[in-house]
């Protein structure tokens, strides 16, 4: 298995030109090609480790595979120059086979930018999100970034990970996965739950680094995730699938405040005073930015 950091020659300026040369550490990025059957599939651009959740991740977020029985085998193959980039999955009997025009390759960047159209993506999401009742405090979702930083260990070490998480509604965090592309942060988490029988993520939350894009509400989606809170902005299409899918979008989740752009309704404040106990619903202010 490849590392996850290497160490790099950098020279560190000050502002007035003094030069101090360090070694400095630096998240790795490198091809991983899944294959199908032993066929190749596709080719993503990530940070080694956790490689057969993202590939399986990668997969769900793709609708080739719905359940652990799908799957026969994940496991890695060795590259002619023994790097083990390459990770095969065998379908079970009966599992449709991907169409091979799907085949392309990924960037750490992006997701499923290679899909043809947005109505594809929309018919991969079979769980209607609205059926899942299931309360979030507010002061967990208030709290949640500062848990999943806390964990990211690969961060503290290149400042260059991103990270995805999954909590039970009260905040217990359950997984971290941590890669160079969030989109393939949040596979590794899919691909954990989804190894261990755990799709769909009903009643459970997905906090993300940076921004909530349209991929990761799609991958959230059909992962059968009701919450999905990011520290950054959503994009308007973003918002539009998480209402239509009937999730709960945070964003700008950052010290005590964050935005609700979605199913508000699921967000509840406790408020107690020395008769009662009121449970209400709840949607956040903008913050500054």
């Amino acid at each position: 298995m490849a590392d996850a950091t290497v160490r790099r020659q950098a020279v560190r300026m000050a502002a007035d030109g003094t030069p101090v040369r360090r070694q400095d550490t630096l998240a790795v990025e490198e091809p991983l090609e899944i294959r199908i059957d032993g066929e190749p599939f596709t080719t993503t651009m990530r940070t080694p480790g956790h490689d057969l959740d993202l590939a399986l991740g990668f997969l769900v977020g793709e609708a080739v595979v719905v359940k652990p029985d799908d799957v026969t085998r994940a496991a890695h193959c060795a590259d002619d120059d023994g790097s083990h980039n390459v990770v095969t999955v065998d379908l079970a009997p009966g599992v449709p086979r991907p169409a091979r025009e799907r085949h392309r390759h990924v960037s750490s960047a992006c997701g499923v930018c290679g899909t043809a159209t947005v109505a594809e993506i929309r018919a991969r999401s079979p769980h209607d999100l609205r059926v899942d009742a299931t309360p979030v405090p507010a002061t967990t979702l208030a709290r949640l970034p500062e848990t999943m930083r806390a964990a990211q260990r690969g961060f503290d070490r290149t400042g260059g990970l991103h990270a995805a998480a999954l909590f039970t509604p009260d905040g217990r965090l359950l997984c971290l996965r941590e890669d160079v592309g969030r989109h393939n942060a949040l596979d590794k988490v899919v691909g954990w739950a989804f190894a261990g029988g755990a799709l769909p993520l009903s009643g459970h939350v997905l906090q993300v680094s940076g921004r909530a894009s349209f991929e990761l509400v799609q991958k959230a989606a059909v992962a059968g995730c009701p919450v999905l809170a990011a520290v950054s902005a959503p994009s308007s299409l973003a918002v539009d699938l998480a209402a239509e899918t009937g999730m709960t979008l945070v964003g700008f989740s950052r010290g005590d405040r964050f935005t609700v752009y979605a199913g508000a309704e699921r967000v509840t404040t406790t408020t107690t005073t020395t008769t009662t106990t009121t449970t209400t619903t709840t949607t956040t202010t903008t913050p500054g930015r």
